[in-house]
């Protein structure tokens, strides 16, 4: 009985310390501590104890990841991607984007974003500059159709 109680501790105080650097989803806590060795049983009663104290919470993270993500700024496609990668549920991904759709305008970053590079680019062909500019902002997820129609507002 104590080994399992020395694992369960062991596989605690490797959870707290990789939620020391940053917050994580319980996918990454889960990988992490699989990839540690720890069996599935200790960590299902990890998730169990990080999540019943709160120490996890995949809709509280995926807020703060949303809002921080749109201060680089990045489009929606390319963080809706990586909360799918770090195993944030479908549901609480487009909930959290609805809640942020209110008060943001992609088209107006995106926007804002070209003007600055065609600037900086001006003494390319118009062809390469429209081709660097339009690969950089899908590159930052962006809408396709939201760049296609900055890009020819802005060349006309």
């Amino acid at each position: 009985m104590k080994k399992k109680i020395d694992l369960f501790q062991q596989a605690k105080d490797y959870a707290f310390l990789l939620l020391r650097f940053r917050p994580r989803t319980e996918k990454e806590i889960s990988q992490r501590l699989k990839k540690k060795g720890f069996s599935e049983e200790v960590i299902e009663k990890i998730l169990v104890f990080l999540r019943k104290n709160n120490f996890i919470n995949d809709a509280s993270f995926a807020q703060a990841w949303i809002e921080s993500r749109l201060k680089k700024p990045l489009g929606i496609n390319r963080i809706k991607q990586e909360l799918i990668l770090k195993g944030i549920d479908k549901a609480i991904i487009d909930s959290k984007i609805n809640e942020i759709l209110k008060d943001y305008s992609e088209e107006k970053i995106v926007t804002e974003i070209a003007r600055k590079r065609f600037k900086r680019l001006e003494n390319l062909p118009i062809d390469k500059t429209k081709r660097r500019i339009y690969d950089y902002l899908l590159r930052r997820g962006f809408s396709q159709e939201i760049v296609n129609d900055v890009i020819s507002r802005l060349l006309d």
